[in-house]
């Protein structure tokens, strides 16, 4: 393994965006893993993993650490009666994973198509899109634990994942780093169709009945998501992006029932939460029956920024300087040409506060900042 000096990140971030580090390698193996942390105790400087570059802001300027690129690979394909489990290596890429599974046949990962990065930062995020999310499928992960030099798996539980989160985004995470993520995918299934746009898409089936003019394969269930992405995302080829640069909030239910007297369209979706896990049950805010009062003390509400950036906020295509709100997915921050670290995060702090403004509902970033 090569460690070099002075290596510029930009190239690595989908924003664009990136200093200099101060030393940087690439790890395909556990072992130059180990190398990585050895040095960078040896230098004292703090060790930065930096996966596919989609989800995280770096800073401009020198970084004083020894980034590493996680290049660990390869698939492994294991049978049993009703399932596949699956043992990926951190550096693959998670769409070239989704792919060889919906080419497979294999059910559980088809919805989330189309999201970049590696697959060892899917469970970072747990990364989820179109009703699904990474924790419905993954069985454990093998971390290297920087505390102690030491590997260890991780069960589904012991990761804490939450909407948007981990453990590994937390204190008691950030010494882990993800080795290789096994899950367990079906070798049948049935179509998810919770979430509305491919409900929409799919609206001409009914799953009930046995002549269906087309099978709903998870092949199909791919390309109409990455159909539905297409038109809501920016190109890579043109402009910077992290894709969604903040979290879709979640608040009392008491909050939203005020702010659904204000904007009767604001849909939501209610999930009844214990302290870090949500089990999602969507909305259907056209129907008057779907916001009666639920008993449930706890219950909170997740309801879509973009609805609320759009029609309460007025920001749908809001730009200044290099830096705007992409125009057909508000959520989305792009990275015009030319903008720097400072310029996107005063940028996201305007939104922020805009937010705060008009809601009063404080946003939180969904990407990772390094600075």
């Amino acid at each position: 393994m090569k460690i070099c000096e002075s290596v510029s990140l930009k190239g690595l971030t989908t924003l664009k965006i990136g200093g200099v580090a101060r030393y940087f390698c690439r790890v395909r193996n556990e072992h130059e893993l180990q190398t990585a942390l050895q040095f960078s105790k040896k230098k004292e400087v703090p060790l930065i993993i930096l996966g596919g570059g989609s989800n995280v802001l770096l800073s401009d300027g020198s970084i004083s650490a020894l980034v590493a690129k996680i290049d660990i690979k390869g698939i492994e394909w294991r049978e049993s009666k009703h399932f596949v489990h699956v043992l990926v290596g951190a550096g693959e890429i998670w769409d070239t994973l989704v792919e060889k599974a919906v080419k497979k046949g294999l059910w559980g990962i088809e919805n989330l198509s189309g999201i970049p990065g590696t697959v060892g930062a899917a469970p970072i995020q747990n990364i989820g899109a179109y009703g699904a999310e990474i924790k419905n499928t993954l069985k454990w992960v093998k971390v290297l634990d920087t505390k102690t030099g030491k590997s260890r798996r991780l069960s589904n539980k012991k990761c804490e994942f939450g909407y948007r989160d981990s453990i590994f985004k937390h204190p008691k995470g950030k010494a882990l780093i993800i080795t290789h993520v096994a899950l367990r995918l079906k070798k049948s299934g049935t179509p998810n169709l919770v979430y509305k746009d491919l409900k929409e898409r799919f609206k001409i089936y009914d799953l009930g009945f046995k002549n269906k003019k087309r099978e709903l394969t998870p092949a199909v269930i791919r390309k109409a998501v990455i159909g539905i992405r297409s038109k809501k995302f920016p190109d890579l080829r043109e402009c910077g992006t992290a894709g969604s640069f903040f979290k879709n909030p979640i608040i009392p239910k008491t909050q939203f029932d005020a702010l659904k007297k204000r904007y009767p369209a604001l849909p939501g979706f209610p999930l009844t939460a214990d302290e870090r896990g949500y089990e999602d049950m969507r909305i259907n805010a056209d129907a008057d029956e779907s916001l009666r009062i639920i008993k449930d003390k706890g219950l909170k509400i997740k309801i879509p920024l973009a609805w609320l950036l759009d029609n309460v906020c007025g920001l749908k295509g809001f730009h200044k300087g290099n830096v705007a709100l992409f125009e057909r997915q508000p959520i989305v921050l792009v990275n015009t040409g030319g903008a720097s670290a400072d310029e996107i995060k005063k940028f996201a702090e305007k939104i922020v506060l805009r937010v705060r403004k008009e809601t009063g509902i404080d946003i939180e970033w969904e990407v990772q900042k390094i600075y």
